[in-house]
């Protein structure tokens, strides 16, 4: 197993004695200031001082309660994009709960209710108090639909310091409310309490939601009554002071800061006698050595932080091309592991995700991987595709002759040689634009046009409108599109299948006089096309899924592909891909024999088959033999993937310029017999099919 780097230094710890450097002066320096222009006024400074402690509390709450509502609000949305339900929206809400463990559970009333059981076992409390607390509060839950804020104490209820945000939400143009239940031990560290200042969050209500003695929390204390909070209450402004005396006759120095955020404030109190005490003791230090230590902490932390945005605008870029499906991008050349921090981790962990990528695009589809990742939606939905199935020809008889052989070895020959056959054939079908479905035995099934984004809304629109025919118009060349793809990827397989014959036959002489001499086989194989309206999403079971296509139109391209044997064909296309294309690709009757300069470079030579076949519901069709693409440059096809490709002479003659140009071209050129079409009879095949 790899060994994963260890963090020896964190950039968190870094940055935390950097800035914890950085305030600690920052506050001494403006201290001494604030003294020294308001003439030494100890009154004045210690306000300053409670206020300041007040806004940097205010801050830091903010902060901690914006994250929260952020990062749950993110996750509805992720929640939303994924359905609402599912393994992916049970992981969601897993990674979640995991990067935030101080919340204990995110409620919609009446919708959703997402427990994070680790927190409530941990704690030893039971699940059952969130809805104990929202029963006790369906007011507020009204009133948070209607378009208000709260937050409210629930220590009484969970006797734990746990307070609840309710924020307004609106899914599917319902008004809701979130319930987001946390821990207040951050906001109560956000705080920072000191020995003279003590700083409590409240509402405007006056519930104490933080405060450093959770027995007043626990027990529900209101500050109703407190001259601060009345104070507060009595200005307009975000933040202030004053100075006021309590029931106990008592002076106080109080700050407050309010915090927009469902209505709370941040209340800071010192007493005049202790503040008076510490501000005497107090010392003076030197102001422009604190202005060069704040200047030399400013500067190192500007020349710090370098090292990791450069790094993260690197792991961007490479996070960036993964989204688009580019899973070896040389970006990731650029991530160097030679760190000892979290950026070397992080820059690991994104090259081993590049592995775990394209291992299961190997195992699954890469497009299907690719879209994945940008999260398209793949519930089943009705699209026109074009179909293809391929099978080698006497697949039977070749496993028996490795099984005589090779004995109990024939299993990893026979796969080495499928592998081989189905590497070759994919290429084609992956650089054509197509997709690899499933191997079914020595059977090929893909498909061109099933991962299309577009849909057959347009068909509800009145046909006879512009806004119809525009649709319909670009709907068509999409299809046409995908059925010339499909085409030229099979024409493709016709030279590949060529180009292995010719290096089997290479490899079993050099291997001829041996001990069980490895071979070989030299096949021929039919492929089938059909473009029609299938269903296409993933299907099967809880435990296992895959993304595939079903219909009446991919049962008629199996069909068309178990045909070509009786047809004496490699390449056979229904009736109904050949109605697509043939005024535009293929020189008939329709179109004079001509067609358009800008489609030559995909014209198609095919022939009719003699022999019709009945389709349930469209009657008697043709079936056509794909003779060539005559315009055909192999080499620049398989270039796209291979810059240093070069055609073979000998296969070169399988397609393109020098390919056939009639069905008798392409059997003698294939070793197929020409059959006796008298005693063809199509409808004798066993999978027929109904079109509905």
């Amino acid at each position: 197993m790899k060994k994963k780097k260890r963090v020896l230094f964190s950039i968190g710890f870094k940055l935390v004695l950097i800035i914890s450097f950085l305030v600690i002066v920052s506050l001494g320096s403006l201290t001494y200031m604030v003294s020294t222009v308001v003439g030494q006024s100890i009154s004045t400074n210690t306000e300053d001082a409670n206020l300041t402690l007040a806004n940097q509390g205010a801050a830091s709450v903010k902060n901690e309660l914006t994250s929260i509502r952020s990062n749950v609000f993110l996750m509805l949305d992720m929640l939303n994009a994924t359905g609402g339900s599912g393994i992916l929206t049970r992981q969601t809400s897993s990674y979640f709960f995991e990067r935030n463990p101080s919340i204990a559970a995110v409620v919609i009333p009446n919708d959703k209710e997402l427990i994070n059981e680790r927190f409530f076992l941990s704690n030893e409390i039971e699940t059952s108090y969130v809805q104990e607390f929202i029963d006790l509060n369906q007011d507020k839950i009204s009133k948070t639909e209607n378009g208000e804020s709260f937050a409210m104490n629930a220590a009484s209820v969970f006797d734990l310091p746990i307070l609840v945000f309710m924020f307004p939400w609106q899914e599917s143009g319902m008004n809701q409310a979130v319930m987001i239940f946390f821990t207040s031990d951050a906001l109560s560290n956000a705080l920072g309490s000191s020995k003279t200042n003590l700083s409590c969050l409240v509402n405007f209500e006056g519930d104490v939601l933080v405060h450093p003695d959770f027995d007043l929390v626990k027990a529900g204390v209101n500050l109703s009554s407190s001259p601060l909070l009345d104070f507060m209450k009595a200005t307009e402004q975000e933040s202030g002071q004053t100075l006021y005396t309590d029931t106990d006759e008592v002076e106080y120095f109080g700050a407050y800061e309010r915090i927009p955020i469902a209505d709370v404030a941040v209340l800071t109190t010192i007493q005049k006698e202790l503040a008076l005490e510490d501000l005497n003791k107090q010392t003076k230090t030197n102001i422009y050595v604190t202005l060069a230590v704040l200047f030399i902490a400013v500067l190192f932390i500007f020349l710090y932080s370098k090292t990791i945005s450069r790094p993260l605008r690197k792991l961007t870029a490479v996070a960036n091309e993964i989204q688009k499906g580019n899973f070896n991008t040389e970006l990731f050349d650029t991530l160097k592991t030679h760190r000892s921090d979290e950026i070397a981790v992080l820059y690991e962990s994104t090259k081993d995700e590049r592995q775990i990528l394209n291992t299961v695009a190997m195992l699954t589809n890469k497009h299907v991987v690719k879209m994945l990742i940008e999260g398209v939606d793949f519930d089943p939905h009705l699209k026109d595709a074009t179909m293809f199935f391929s099978d080698i020809r006497g697949f039977t008889a070749i496993s028996d002759g490795f099984n005589k052989r090779f004995g109990a070895e024939s299993a990893s020959q026979i796969i080495a040689f499928l592998d081989d056959y189905m590497d070759r054939m994919s290429k084609c079908v992956n650089l054509s634009g197509g997709f690899v479905d499933k191997f079914e035995g020595d059977a090929v099934m893909a498909h061109w046009g099933a991962f299309r984004t577009d849909n057959l809304d347009f068909e509800s629109l009145d046909k006879n409108s512009e806004e119809y025919k525009l649709k319909y118009e670009e709907h068509f060349s999409h299809v046409k599109e995908d059925a010339v793809n499909a085409i030229r990827g099979t024409i493709a397989m016709r030279y590949a299948l060529m180009l292995y014959n010719k290096q089997a036959e290479q490899f079993t002489k050099e291997h001829e006089g041996e001990a069980k001499a490895p071979y070989k086989p030299h096949i021929r194989i039919g492929c089938g096309l059909n473009t029609g309206r299938v269903t296409a999403g993933f299907m099967g079971s809880k435990e296992k899924m895959e993304f595939t296509v079903i219909g009446d139109a991919v049962n008629l391209a199996s069909r068309t592909e178990s045909s070509n044997k009786p047809c004496g064909t490699d390449i056979l296309i229904t009736e109904d891909t050949y109605n697509i294309l043939k005024n535009d690709f293929i020189k008939n009757e329709s179109n004079n024999f001509t067609i358009k300069p800008e489609n030559l470079e995909r014209e198609i030579i095919v022939e009719q088959i003699p022999v019709t076949f009945e389709v349930k519901g469209k009657g008697k069709q043709h079936f056509y033999g794909v003779v060539n693409m005559p315009n055909f440059d192999i080499e620049k096809f398989f270039k796209s993937s291979e810059p240093d490709f070069v055609a073979d002479e000998d296969c070169i003659k399988a397609v393109g310029p020098k390919g056939p140009r009639t069905l008798a071209q392409v059997r003698e050129m294939l070793g197929i017999p020409t059959p006796d079409f008298s005693g063809v009879n199509l409808d004798a095949e066993e999978n027929k099919v109904t079109i509905s």
